[in-house]
Formats: structure tokens, C-alpha cells, sequence
């Protein structure tokens, strides 16, 4: 679908939003094969998609963990498929001094889960005027990202979106309560599910996180079935490969089917309200 983001907060009934890409940036056939493929699969279901693709995870477990290729050459990588997709792009950014840089190539700045209550960082991407995807930490209850979102809204930025990705059950595991989406809802903002990153095990496997991709799918479904605005899908062509989350993460060629399927429910919800 051919549609601006900032479209997403002023249409009254929105399509499902997609936002699905590798978690991070491995070199450029890689991040330009799943954006070709997954841009594909939007247009085919007329549903918005951001493609999200991370320069650097600074939040890995290990000292020894990929990171990405880094601010200036990942930045670059993403512009060019961004040209030559005619996509829109949304990657993390970790340190206030990135955010001008990052702007001037991402169409969407998210906000990492474990910054999500860092003040200065918040404010700063606010005032970049990009729109916002602040990912829900693991630690924080849904409704008090009703601060985080008056933090954003204090900088005259409206154009914010949040996203559920579980909550810390235990040690090395998640859990997600589908309460939290009406919850955060409440705060006027459209609310996306991050299914693969809710089916992390947080360093799981020792020295890197674990995680059950097998139940991606389950809570994707329940996600957009408990009115879910959008769903956040982690994918690589050989999960078992990947550089990072590939425990999490869903095949590439296995994305057509479930978006398929969440599109249904989707609209089915969509028709009771």
C-alpha cells in the first residue's frame, strides 16, 4: 500500500501495519532480499509496511555478539534500498547523538525498549519531528507508558506509535498479557505487537538470547484478534543462520501465510467495533 506513515494516525479505520524486516543489518543482498520479498507481500494484501532493519543492536548479550555494520555504512545501506524499493524505514537508535543522522534517513525512529524511560534520549528523538515507535520495556507496566507518551507530545510531536514486546516472567523468559493493548491504547496512540521479540528468551542460550519461534504465530494471531493496530515481525531467509535473534525470528518465505491470516482477523475485528 502506498501510504505515508503519518497516514496511519489520521485514518479512522486503518489497515493492519506491518513492520518486518531482518533484526539487523547482516550486508546488503541479505537486508534487500527480505524488503524486496516482504514489500512484495504488503502490496499483494494492500497493507502499510515500514521495514525495519537495525544499523547497530546495541543491546546484545555478549561482549562478542554481531552488532551491525554500524551508524554511517548501515545508514547507508537503508537509504539505498530505501531508494531503490520506494519503501519506507524504521531502525533503533541508541544514543542521543545519532538521532540527527538517523532522521535524515529513517522515516520512523524507534525508540529501544530498554530506553524507553531514558528522558534526555526521548526528548531528544521528539524533537527530531520524525514519527515514533517506542517499544514498551520489559519492565514497565502498560499503562505507565502513558509518561513516555506525554514526554514525546511535550516536544509538539503527535505522530507516536507503541509497541508491546512481553514483560519480564521469571528469569530468561517473557510473557505478554493481551490487556496491555487496550490498556496503551488508552493513551490515543496506535499500538503494534511484536510477536517474535515476545517469544525471546532473554540470554536464554548463556552468551545469547534463546527464544520460541513456534509460538510467533499464536500470539500474532491473538495479538490483532484483541484489536492490535499493527504487528511487528522479526524474519530471515535461515533463521537458524542469522547473526541475531535467529531463535525468534520467522522464515522469510513463511510471512506471506500468517499475514494472510492476521489480515482476516483484522478485518473481522475491524467489522464488531
Amino acid at each position: 500500500m502506498a501510504m505515508n506513515i503519518t497516514d496511519f494516525f489520521v485514518d479512522k479505520t486503518p489497515s493492519l501495519l506491518l513492520i518486518s524486516g531482518p533484526c539487523v543489518i547482516e550486508n546488503y543482498d541479505i537486508t534487500f532480499e527480505v524488503a524486496e520479498h516482504l514489500k512484495q507481500v504488503s502490496e499483494d494484501l494492500d497493507v502499510p509496511f515500514l521495514f525495519k532493519a537495525s544499523y547497530d543492536k546495541a543491546n546484545r548479550t555478549s561482549i562478542d555478539s554481531y552488532r551491525g555494520p554500524g551508524l554511517a555504512e548501515g545508514l547507508e545501506i537503508l537509504a539505498r534500498i530505501k531508494s531503490e524499493l520506494g519503501i519506507q524505514i524504521i531502525s533503533d537508535v541508541h544514543r542521543i547523538q545519532e538521532v540527527a543522522k538517523a532522521a535524515q534517513v529513517l522515516d520512523v525512529i524507534q525508540i529501544p525498549a530498554f530506553l524507553c524511560r531514558q528522558t534526555d534520549f526521548i526528548l531528544e528523538v521528539g524533537r527530531s519531528n520524525k514519527p515514533v515507535n517506542i517499544k514498551k520495556g520489559q519492565f514497565v507496566a502498560p499503562m505507565d507508558m502513558q509518561n513516555v507518551v506525554d514526554k514525546i507530545r511535550s516536544t509538539g510531536n503527535q505522530h507516536i506509535l507503541l509497541t508491546d514486546r512481553g514483560t519480564v516472567f521469571g528469569y530468561n523468559n517473557l510473557v505478554v498479557d493481551m490487556r496491555g493493548i487496550p490498556m496503551m491504547q488508552q493513551t490515543g496512540c496506535p499500538v503494534i505487537f511484536d510477536a517474535t521479540h515476545s517469544v525471546q528468551l532473554p540470554g536464554g542460550q548463556g552468551s545469547s538470547s534463546g527464544g520460541q519461534r513456534e509460538y510467533a504465530p499464536v500470539l500474532a494471531r491473538a495479538a490483532v484478534a484483541a484489536g492490535a493496530n499493527g504487528v511487528f515481525l522479526e524474519v530471515h531467509p535461515n533463521p537458524d543462520k542469522a547473526l541475531c535473534d535467529g531463535p525468534n525470528s520467522l522464515k522469510l518465505a513463511g510471512v506471506d501465510k500468517l499475514l494472510k491470516q492476521l489480515v482476516k482477523i483484522h478485518k473481522l475485528v475491524a467489522n464488531q467495533s
